[in-house]
């Protein structure tokens, strides 16, 4: 087995603006033969949520995974480090200094897959139906910030703010504000089902079976137009119901790329492993999971409730355990790489201590053993969820504070389950819609929240986050920011546990796996080619 670390130089997201000019419908591979892609993430219909696909719905990494292959988007993050490119647009920036107003210039010629030309009516009738439909995944708010969409023209489109949002050109390179054709999509109704059509570098054909897509197409499309260089004529994606069989299927070459979600066993393995056929390409990531709060519930409505759980957890015991290497303990919602980062839930509470954490229960007068029960997704973040949720488990029992059960349910329905208020703790995940702290606090503390969580925090929400925000040089946010994580240290309605590397797995003969997710973890499919073995 062979092994590559990715690092990724500060001079790629330098030059990641030129070379993206020089992109566009390059002939991909000669082999005609399609790039297999296993992934273990599901994608189903259900009652609760019967559009999965559609931009002004989908909102987890495994669907915006699809929507970025196939719907384009005005900027877009680039393979390496960097601020967001032109992607549909030929240009774009602010034209004010408080940065309230923003103009693109589409790309000349612009069409969908199926002919027909993109003007700047449809930018401002993708942008206005996410608005508009306010689906309860809460993704509409990354648009929040937008007052009125203006074209002039058939190429020019200016959003002017309701506030300054240096964070904005990030937020148009993610699927919610993705350009959908009008006829395909209804102004106030999400389109039911796996239908998704676009102007990305692919077209897209779903197989389903029992309303849930089995092997998902990727066909390059003869229409796009973009800064992006496909290597491939075509990437089938096929989803697995766990990560052994993806594992078994790659072994035997049955598929040629292997993404999320690995075990950590399975890493280590691969990692040790003497199978010259297969490269393991490790890269920085920034996803986080967390403990959140639905702190209206009589459980945990109580603060010292919270903040004792905090005390307790031992974060280095736990990414010990479950993960070893591929993660390092979080005291933040803001990974440690990211600008603004501080160290919130650690200058607070110091190392674990269930003296202290009783401490803060006898002085609110609560009644230990604290009974309650933490819920977590089977089958979202990989199979070493359960074993996570068994460590904190014995952690807060072993304090003789609190009495605590675990339950795990699937994600087709924890996550309505969540939305709705039912669960008092419960485990969840984060990949960044975009890398800035902006993200990691907004979408979890803001109004219109990801969580739907009922926690408000004024000062937050009307102060810092606007603030924050103001400030072209993010460096010069991080005043506010820490601010932002002091108070969510204080107040406990997240509590950060871990943030993890990521992993790719691939046969020798494909092209380009270090390249294929970026540190937002969005998959690149694009970048994918088929070489010689060896």
């Amino acid at each position: 087995m062979n092994r590559k670390t990715l690092v990724l130089p500060a001079m790629v997201g330098l030059l990641a603006p030129v070379l993206a000019a020089c992109g566009g419908s390059d002939s991909g591979s000669n082999s005609g033969d399609a790039i297999v892609v296993g992934t273990t993430d599901r994608f189903t219909t259900t009652k609760d949520a019967p559009a999965p696909l559609d931009p002004a719905y989908a909102y987890d990494v495994g669907t915006w995974n699809i929507l970025r292959q196939t719907v384009q988007t005005l900027m877009i993050q680039p393979k390496g480090e960097g601020n967001p490119v032109p992607e549909a647009a030929e240009s774009c920036g602010f034209t004010d200094t408080g940065n309230e107003r923003y103009a693109c210039k589409l790309r000349n010629g612009l069409k969908f897959a199926d002919g027909d030309a993109i003007t700047a009516e449809d930018v401002k009738y993708s942008i206005e139906r996410a608005l508009r439909i306010k689906a309860d995944s809460g993704v509409f708010a990354l648009l929040s910030t937008i007052d009125t969409v203006e074209t002039q023209g058939d190429r020019e489109v200016i959003f002017h703010l309701k506030t300054a949002d240096a964070t904005f050109p990030y937020k148009l390179s993610t699927p919610v504000a993705g350009i959908v054709n009008p006829k395909d999509y209804e102004k106030d109704k999400l389109r039911d089902g796996f239908d998704v059509d676009g102007s990305g570098p692919y077209t897209f054909q779903a197989g389903v079976k029992d309303d849930a897509i089995d092997v998902a197409t990727f066909t390059k499309n003869p229409n796009y137009k973009g800064s992006l260089k496909v290597n491939n004529d075509k990437v089938q994606m096929r989803s697995f119901t766990d990560a052994d069989a993806m594992g078994t299927a790659i072994d035997k070459g049955d598929i040629d790329v292997m993404t999320r979600s690995m075990t950590p066993s399975q890493i280590q393995k691969l990692d040790a492993g003497s199978d010259q056929n297969v490269d393991l390409v490790e890269m920085p990531g920034l996803e986080i999971r967390y403990l959140a709060f639905n702190t209206n519930a009589p459980t945990v409505k109580t603060k010292a409730v919270r903040q004792a759980m905090a005390q307790i957890v031992n974060r280095g015991e736990l990414v010990s355990k479950v993960y070893g290497s591929q993660a390092e303990p979080l005291y933040s919602l803001v990974p440690a790489t990211i600008t603004g980062h501080s160290n919130s839930f650690f200058n607070k509470y110091g190392d674990p201590s269930p003296d202290k954490a009783k401490s803060l229960l006898e002085k609110a007068g609560i009644t230990t053993p604290v009974k309650v029960t933490l819920h977590y997704t089977t089958d979202h973040y990989g199979a070493a969820t359960k074993q996570e949720f068994e460590v904190l488990q014995k952690q807060l029992n072993d304090s003789g504070l609190f009495q605590v059960d675990i339950k795990g349910t699937p994600w087709d329905a924890f996550r309505p389950a969540e939305q709705k208020g039912q669960y008092d703790v419960y485990g969840m995940g984060w990949f960044p819609d975009f890398p800035d702290a902006d993200n990691y606090l907004a979408p979890f503390l803001d109004k219109d929240n990801f969580l739907g969580s009922p926690y408000t925090n004024n000062v937050i929400r009307g102060t810092l986050i606007p603030q924050s925000r103001r400030e072209a040089d993010r460096l010069a946010a991080a005043k506010s920011l820490t601010t932002i994580q002091d108070i969510v240290a204080e107040d406990v309605p997240v509590l950060p546990l871990w943030q993890g590397k990521q992993y790719v797995a691939a046969r020798d003969d494909i092209t380009g796996a270090s390249y294929a997710l970026n540190s937002s973890s969005t998959l690149q499919l694009w970048e994918l080619g088929r070489g010689v073995s060896g």
